[in-house]
């Protein structure tokens, strides 16, 4: 079966006031509201997936973090398009038709050229073509090939710039699909080990890191065997600039945090045992439920916490109650130092991508559909009932399933989530979100 590819990803790079969130919101449009339904994360508007043509991407926004002095306006775009060549597959560059062409542009571009990466300059606030297009050229003296002239505020031009876009992706060759080692991202904030815990999983073992072919981003791929299986491990912390201030932006770990969990079929979150969890960690957790990952939360350093016996389900309860959003997370307590449990985290990264695959046959589905609806009834509104028809899995990585009913505006979140709950009753799918459509069939006479 072919594997799913990752979605590419393509950033944006530029100067402060270039129009680069102009830009962002028409593209990601009205995406941005539709993930209001995940409790307890309040999403900076820093990536939005968008398709065009039928292609599926993940938008990243460099900015946002708008400096005053020129000379800090160059260092941050210097490390803003290093994460973008660390990270994305394409590139945006922006500059302004207005402002024209400045030295930090020349700069900038001076880097991206060296990228190898496919750039595409964008030149914003071409209002009108006709009275612009001439100020263009100018832009060609950067040296990154042809300007795309559009105006981001004013929509036009932006189709053409996304047919540009698109060309760059990898076709879907065949080299991903043979390759079905289990692919795991280790994410969590700077500094909670998440490269002593890969460098603890190597020991010995330590394999070559080949080249592998269609690995465009410079994150770190790290094979490891582990009783005779091979997993590749996806490490955001390989991707680091030694620049502790900005390091500490989170911005900056959230785009590399997205790179990763693209790519990942399993998602492990490492905490910091000696801190607790923390909104920052529900932010980054957020990101690999919204894009249907297995999930596994790993407490490091648990070998410097004074323990009772009750310690271990209080850190537990407090993880749930932040993490409230992704009640079927695996929770695992390790030592990266030690080594402690390192050996139950490959146990549990199996079982969680078994289930995240996890096939459920439709006749026992609706089994448990018809007994769940018998033991509480469907809600009403007005005097009208919901019924609930007919369930069936379409697909898999996140398991997701269609339930056909007679009137979608009755099917409550509540509900849903109540036959979410029998169904992983019987089935378990522990450390996997599942995901649930509900289509409208009218009523059988």
């Amino acid at each position: 079966m072919a594997k799913k590819k990752s979605k590419p990803i393509v950033a944006v790079v530029g100067r402060p006031n270039v129009g680069k969130s102009t830009l962002f919101n028409a593209l990601a449009g009205e995406m941005i509201s539709i993930v209001k339904d995940t409790p307890g994360i309040t999403r900076d508007r820093i990536y939005a997936d968008v398709s065009w043509l039928d292609k599926n991407f993940t938008l990243i926004d460099t900015g946002g973090i708008e400096p005053d002095s020129s000379d800090i306006i160059l260092s941050q775009m210097r490390e803003q398009a290093q994460i973008a060549i660390d990270t994305a597959d394409v590139i945006l560059f922006m500059v302004d038709v207005k402002q024209g062409l400045v030295d930090a542009d020349m700069k900038v571009a001076d880097m991206l050229r060296k990228a190898k990466k496919p750039v595409l300059l964008v030149v914003n606030k071409v209002d009108n073509f006709d009275k612009f297009m001439m100020d263009t050229y100018e832009f060609y003296n950067l040296g990154i090939g042809e300007p795309i002239a559009i105006s981001a505020a004013n929509r036009l031009g932006i189709g053409d710039m996304l047919d540009q876009v698109v060309e760059y992706f990898p076709e879907d060759s065949g080299d991903d699909e043979e390759d079905d080692r289990p692919r795991v991202a280790i994410i969590g904030k700077p500094n909670v080990g998440k490269s002593s815990l890969i460098n603890k999983l190597i020991g010995e073992n330590r394999l070559i890191v080949s080249d592998i072919a269609g690995t465009t981003r410079d994150a770190v791929d790290t094979p490891i065997k582990y009783n005779g299986n091979e997993y590749v491990f996806i490490d955001t912390a390989g991707l680091r600039r030694k620049n502790k201030i900005k390091e500490e932006l989170e911005k900056y770990m959230i785009v590399r945090t997205v790179s990763a969990v693209e790519r990942a079929d399993v998602v492990v979150l490492l905490i910091d045992a000696t801190e607790g969890v923390t909104e920052q960690d529900a932010k980054i957790a957020g990101i690999a439920h919204e894009r249907g990952k297995g999930f596994i939360i790993a407490v490091n350093k648990w070998d410097l916490v004074e323990k009772d016996n009750k310690t271990m389900n209080e850190f537990s309860a407090k993880i749930r109650s932040t993490l409230s959003f992704m009640p079927y997370a695996e929770i695992l307590y390790i030592s990266a130092l030690t080594g402690q449990r390192t050996g139950k985290l490959f146990e549990t990264i199996d079982i969680v991508r078994e289930n995240h695959s996890l096939r459920v046959s439709t006749g026992v589905l609706n089994e448990i559909m018809a007994e769940a609806t018998a033991m509480q009834q469907p809600p009403t509104d007005k005097g009208k009932r919901l019924k609930l028809y007919y369930i069936t899995q379409v697909s898999v990585k996140p398991p997701t399933f269609v339930i056909f009913v007679n009137d979608k505006a009755l099917m409550h979140f509540s509900y849903t989530r109540y036959i979410e709950n029998q169904i992983r009753d019987t089935f378990g799918f522990k450390g996997t979100p599942l995901k649930f459509i509900i289509r409208e069939r009218k009523e059988e006479s």
